[in-house]
């Protein structure tokens, strides 16, 4: 798929990514985040599987952008767009489980990572089965809820690097802690290998569930939203000095601290990404201003050009 504004002229490098999968330029991101919104990436390549991304990978200058997609389930994407190119690794699908070891590609969703284990009778991964977003992501920022997180139990990861090279390196060499990883600048998550442990299958089915049944209960999952949008301070939560603070509700423009869990920002129909990163800010002068506490963001705030981005 090739979207080319009338009139403009494509680069020969970006032109021929529509040999290793789908490509188009000008893409509403809005279409592509859990949050529904964000303006237009200037190229979006969605690469037919892992060996196509490292071919293309070689093809693409040192000077471009690259930012990995899953979900877009933890991003907030400029209403100007983002100049540069967006790889939606969600064809990167491959899973397959050797013993108490599970193997699996950055495209893998989370969820289908958790199910699967569960099934095979093993455990270490229940969170994955509340957690939206896909493998690389969830490397990335060291995922996790109910006290259990990605770093628990990751053994290898193996990246595609900037240059085309691909790597295998432990995950003892990551520093990862908590929602965050170190990996190497401008590299991507091909894929990962976990060390499980045996359990009975409906054991393991039953903590799910229970999980689940917690989130839905306490989040607003009907709702566009983008995760947590804060990270948990020491000895504290978010929410908590969220709603302590009375911002439990507060809106700008269609986006609204959700009224069900203060940790959530939603999209109440035409929130823009302006909206929310004003919200945040909002979030994080109050909060500071009644509990001395100055809360940094879980959500991956993009820039539309090579400056700076927010962790």
């Amino acid at each position: 798929m090739n979207m080319m504004q009338p009139g403009r002229t494509t680069d020969t490098w970006a032109a021929s990514l529509s040999e290793f999968g789908r490509f188009s330029e000008q893409e509403p991101m809005a279409r592509h985040t859990t949050l529904g919104t964000g303006g237009p990436a200037r190229w979006f390549f969605r690469p037919a599987g892992r060996s196509a991304l490292v071919r293309a990978m070689q093809s693409i200058p040192s000077h471009i952008r690259i930012l990995p997609l899953g979900r877009g389930s933890n991003m907030l994407i400029p209403d100007s767009g983002f100049d540069g190119l967006v790889m939606d690794l969600s064809d990167l699908n491959e899973m397959r489980i050797d013993g108490c070891q599970a193997h699996a590609e950055a495209g893998v969703r989370m969820s289908s990572i958790a199910r699967q284990c569960a099934e095979r009778g093993l455990t270490g991964l229940e969170f994955m089965a509340t957690v939206p977003g896909d493998l690389g992501g969830g490397i990335a920022m060291n995922a996790g809820a109910f006290s259990q997180q990605v770093s628990d139990t990751l053994q290898q990861v193996e990246l595609l690097l900037r240059n085309g090279d691909v790597v295998e390196m432990p995950a003892s060499g990551l520093q990862m802690g908590y929602r965050h990883t170190s990996l190497p600048e401008g590299s991507l998550v091909l894929a990962a290998r976990f060390e499980l442990a045996p359990d009975m299958p409906d054991a393991i089915r039953e903590r799910m569930r229970s999980m689940r049944s917690r989130r839905s209960s306490t989040q607003p999952l009907s709702q566009p939203n983008c995760g947590s949008v804060f990270k948990n301070p020491p000895g504290d939560h978010a929410a908590r000095l969220i709603e302590a603070s009375g911002l439990k509700g507060t809106r700008i423009g269609d986006a609204q601290i959700s009224e069900r869990h203060a940790n959530f920002i939603v999209n109440l129909g035409g929130a823009s990404s302006a909206d929310v990163l004003a919200l945040i800010e909002r979030a994080r002068i109050v909060v500071k201003k009644k509990s001395g506490i100055l809360l940094e963001p879980e959500v991956r705030i993009i820039a539309e050009h090579p400056v700076e981005e927010s962790a």
